[in-house]
C-alpha cells in the first residue's frame, strides 16, 4: 500500500441528455475508500474496516447511475434547502418568496430538481495527508423559486487519518436562504439488516419540536424523560417504537451542544458486532436524526440505515 492518499476517476454512466457523469475513487493509507460521483455530488461508497480489517461499504450506494436516476435512497448534497419549507414559502427583507410545493403544502430537500439530481463537476486533488474530489454546481436565479444565483462547492477529503471532511461553500448574486447537508444513510454492519442494534450517543440536551407535518414549531424543549434523550448511548431501536406515532421512528432536529461555528461532536454510533465506531463532528448547530422509517424492504427494510443530517 501506497503510505499516499490516491484518486481513481472514470465514468459511472451517462445522463438521458447524453453528460457523462465521472465517478472519484478516494483512498487512504490504510485502504480505506470513499467514491463519489458527479450525479447529486453523492457518496457511493464508505469502504471501512471493521475489528479484523475487513472492509464493507457503511453507506447504502449503489452500482449503477439509472438506480439514483429512479430514486435511490442517497447520500447526496441536499439544497439549496434541507429539510422542510413550512408552506412552500418564505419572506426575506420584506418580501415573500414562493418555492417548489412537493411535501403536499410545503417544501422539503430543495424541491424537484434540488442540488441531489444535478450534475455537478468533479476535480480531485491529493496532498501527503488527503484524497479530495471539488465539486461545483451553479444554480440559476429562480430556480424552485429562490432567489439569486447560487455558486455551490462541495469538496470531500479523505484523511490518513481515516477521516471523511465534507466542506461546503456558496456565494450568492441576491440575499437568500441557503442550508446544505448530506443525505447518507449508515449502516456499521453492511446494507442488508437494521441499525436497531447500533448503539447512538448524541451531544444534545434539546430538540426541536415539530408539529404533525414534522415542521418545527418554534419550541426548544429538553429530551430528558423522552425517547429523543441519547445524552448517555442507548440502542437506536431501544425507544424507537414510542415515536412511531409522530413519524414511524426517530426524524427530529437535535441542538448540539457547544458554540455554533465552532468544530465539536454532534454524535457518536457504535456497531459491537462489527467494532465499527462512527463519530460526527460538525461546526453548525443541529442534526437531523433520520432512522430510515419510510424503507419497505425494497431493496432495504425499514430502519435499514440511519441519517445524521447536519
Amino acid at each position: 500500500q501506497s503510505a499516499e492518499p490516491q484518486i481513481e476517476s472514470s465514468r459511472f454512466g451517462e445522463l438521458p441528455d447524453g453528460r457523462e457523469v465521472k465517478q472519484f475513487v478516494l483512498r487512504n493509507s490504510h485502504g480505506m475508500q470513499v467514491t463519489v460521483i458527479e450525479y447529486g455530488a453523492t457518496i457511493t461508497q464508505l469502504m471501512a474496516p471493521d475489528r479484523d480489517g475487513k472492509l464493507t461499504n457503511v453507506i447504502l450506494g449503489a452500482d449503477s447511475l439509472d438506480a439514483y436516476l429512479k430514486g435511490f435512497p442517497a447520500a447526496s448534497v441536499i439544497g439549496r434547502f434541507a429539510n422542510r419549507i413550512r408552506g412552500a414559502q418564505f419572506m426575506l427583507d420584506g418580501k415573500t418568496f414562493e418555492v417548489t410545493k412537493n411535501a403536499g403544502d410545503h417544501h422539503i430537500h430543495g424541491g424537484r430538481e434540488n442540488f441531489a439530481k444535478v450534475k455537478w463537476n468533479g476535480v480531485a486533488s491529493s496532498d501527503a495527508n488527503n484524497a479530495n474530489v471539488r465539486l461545483d454546481y451553479l444554480s440559476a436565479d429562480g430556480q424552485e423559486g429562490f432567489p439569486g444565483e447560487l455558486q455551490v462547492t462541495v469538496t470531500y477529503s479523505l484523511s490518513n487519518a481515516n477521516e471523511l471532511k465534507i466542506d461546503y461553500a456558496a456565494t450568492t448574486s441576491k440575499p437568500t436562504v441557503v442550508n446544505l447537508t448530506n443525505h447518507a444513510y449508515f449502516n456499521l454492519a453492511g446494507p442488508g439488516g437494521d441499525v436497531l442494534e447500533h448503539e447512538l450517543q448524541l451531544m444534545a440536551e434539546q430538540y426541536t419540536v415539530a408539529d404533525k407535518s414534522l415542521i418545527p414549531t418554534g419550541e426548544i424543549a429538553s429530551v430528558i424523560g423522552t425517547p429523543l434523550d441519547f445524552l448517555a448511548p442507548h440502542r437506536i431501536g431501544e425507544r424507537i417504537e414510542q415515536t412511531y406515532e409522530a413519524a414511524r421512528g426517530y426524524d427530529h432536529n437535535f441542538v448540539i451542544a457547544g458554540a455554533p461555528g465552532t468544530l465539536r461532536t454532534a454524535a457518536r454510533v457504535t456497531d459491537k458486532r462489527s467494532g465499527r465506531v462512527m463519530e460526527c463532528l460538525t461546526t453548525e448547530p443541529g442534526v437531523q436524526l433520520y432512522s430510515a422509517n419510510g424503507f419497505n424492504g425494497i431493496p432495504y427494510p425499514q430502519h435499514g440505515g440511519f441519517c445524521l443530517e447536519t
